[in-house]
Formats: structure tokens, sequence, C-alpha cells
């Protein structure tokens, strides 16, 4: 998986996540995004997962602490076990920690990282015209307002 560099950048206050739950912060206005986020809410029976918009103040300081750019959010960030993922290893990482049979997606590391970072790239930079794009952060259900943080 992916380790980035950890930045020197205190995260907001009151913002804290506890490190033993998974988090996974994403684009909140893209369709594809969100709808990932929907699927992991679903099939994460333990409730182990928590979340955060990119465009949130807590995600968007996650974003710069890990070094990542805070204008656009052609990725989404999942810190699993104190390591932080981005691209196709955040979602590997995140099926992985789902349990079988979701595990299997660590098939996807077979592939050299640069042809797996090219093939997320292609997805990331034509999401909003394949999939589409909300005006604003779309209210969230009951369920996953719970686990939102920011």
């Amino acid at each position: 998986m992916t380790d980035l560099p950890e930045q020197k950048r205190p995260l907001l206050p009151g913002q804290a996540n506890d490190a033993d739950q998974p988090l996974i912060v994403f684009d909140g206005v893209c369709v594809f995004c969100s709808g990932f986020v929907q699927m992991i809410v679903k099939l994460d029976r333990d409730k182990r997962f928590r979340f955060a918009t990119a465009q949130s103040p807590f995600g968007e300081a996650l974003f710069r602490k890990y070094g990542l750019p805070t204008d656009n959010y052609e990725t989404n960030l999942a810190v699993i076990d104190g390591a932080a993922c981005t691209k196709l290893d955040s979602f590997v990482a995140v099926m992985a920690a789902l349990g079988w049979p979701w595990r299997a997606a660590r098939l996807l590391l077979v592939l050299p990282r640069p042809l797996r970072d090219w093939l997320y790239d292609r997805v990331a930079r034509n999401r909003y015209a394949l999939f589409g794009r909300k005006d604003s952060c779309e209210i969230p259900s009951a369920e996953l307002r719970q686990r939102l943080i920011g």
C-alpha cells in the first residue's frame, strides 16, 4: 500500500478521528465517490469505517497533512491502521479491511504501481463526465450521518 509522508500540520480542534477506526476521505460532490461510500456503508456490517468529505474543514486538513492538493480531489484518501493510502491502493485497502470476499481486491496489487495509478487517474479525471457531479455535498443518510466526521 502507499504510505504517504506525513507533514506536521495539526488537525482542526475537535476533529480528531479514532486511529483504530478506518477513515475514508472522499469527494462529496462526485456521484461516483459518494456511491462508493454508500456501498461501503452497506458492506461494513461492523460499522468500523468513518467518513469525511474532502470539502469539509477536517477532510481538507487531512489532505494537507498527507501532502495532497486541496484545489481538486482526484483521489480519495483512506487511513487504515495508521497507513494513508490513495488512488487504487486506497480502494484495495478499504476492500481488504471489509474481509472476505472483498479482500480478493488485493489481486489488483499484482498490477505494477504505474499501471494502477494510470488506470485510477483515467477514471478520476473523467469521473464527473462519466458519472456526474452534484452542486454541493448531498445530505447524508441517517446511517452515514452517524459515521461522518467534519
